[in-house]
């Protein structure tokens, strides 16, 4: 007897061949929160400069992202918008620096293109599509007007910070990422990195970040035209990991040089990635 989960992949696929001979096209908008950790001392921080901290970095965070997709292919990107600076009473402004970050995937040929900048260096990442060993769970939500099904993936993250003396040191957590998508649209897709699952994903949370889709249409009347990034230094994922990893301890030694010589800034400036 087949399985509830069996049934809708077996659907999907079947789905999937009638649209072969069509021209299927998609545009999904996600909206972005992010759960921020911070450690801060708080014989120098009053309680209501860190609340003031905590509320400005949760509306920098709010970010509105783009996937457009066809049976294959995709381009995933934030939606650009006018920062408007907001008066701090607690006399401490946060920005958050993100770039203009592009991911082009093309799950037929099973690899990606992302375009990103870090300190000012555009680099251009080509790669292999890494396939997760997603677990399918048999529950069920609706998003919107599309009803989703739950898949979970489970791996280790490791991080870099400066302990309480000063010292770089590396903590591996695990880390449980959840995903719901949606059979009615019939791609194996997704925003980031996601792909795999026997519909596009609507919904996705790692346990910091959380992307749910908010607006989806099909077939638009304007077509959609997907182009593969192309300029930047060409680099690989393990590559660039490397790039980013040496300039995120250049800066920690930055910060923990300003903390020895006792130095007051009015300016916090914070480097996401992703």
């Amino acid at each position: 007897m087949k399985t509830l989960v069996n049934i809708i992949i077996t659907v999907v696929l079947l789905v999937i061949s009638k649209l072969d001979a069509q021209d299927f096209q998609g545009i999904a908008t996600y909206k972005s929160h992010r759960k921020v950790d911070l450690k801060m001392d708080e014989s120098k921080i009053s309680t209501d400069q860190q609340k003031s901290i905590q509320e400005q970095l949760r509306k920098q965070f709010q970010k509105e992202y783009t996937l457009e997709f066809n049976k294959y292919e995709s381009i995933y990107k934030q939606n650009q918008k006018l920062d408007v600076p907001q008066p701090s009473n607690s006399g401490i402004n946060i920005k958050v620096v993100q770039g203009d970050d592009i991911m082009y995937k093309n799950i037929k040929e099973q690899r990606y293109t992302s375009k990103t900048e870090i300190y000012g260096k555009r680099f251009l990442i080509k790669d292999t599509l890494i396939n997760r060993k997603w677990e399918l769970i048999n529950e069920t939500k609706n998003i919107g007007a599309y009803t989703c099904y739950k898949a979970i993936f489970k791996d280790e993250i490791t991080t870099k910070t400066i302990n309480n003396e000063g010292q770089f040191v590396k903590v591996t957590k695990p880390r449980t990422t959840t995903v719901w998508y949606t059979p009615q649209i019939p791609v194996s897709n997704g925003p980031l990195n996601y792909f795999g699952l026997p519909g596009l994903i609507l919904e996705v949370n790692d346990g910091k970040l959380t992307l749910v889709c908010t607006k989806i249409v099909i077939n638009p009347e304007k077509s959609v035209e997907i182009t593969e990034p192309k300029k930047g230094k060409l680099v690989t994922q393990k590559e660039f990991n490397s790039i980013q990893e040496a300039k995120r301890e250049e800066r920690l030694e930055q910060f923990r040089s300003t903390n020895r010589g006792g130095k007051d800034g009015k300016r916090v400036m914070i480097s996401v990635s992703g």
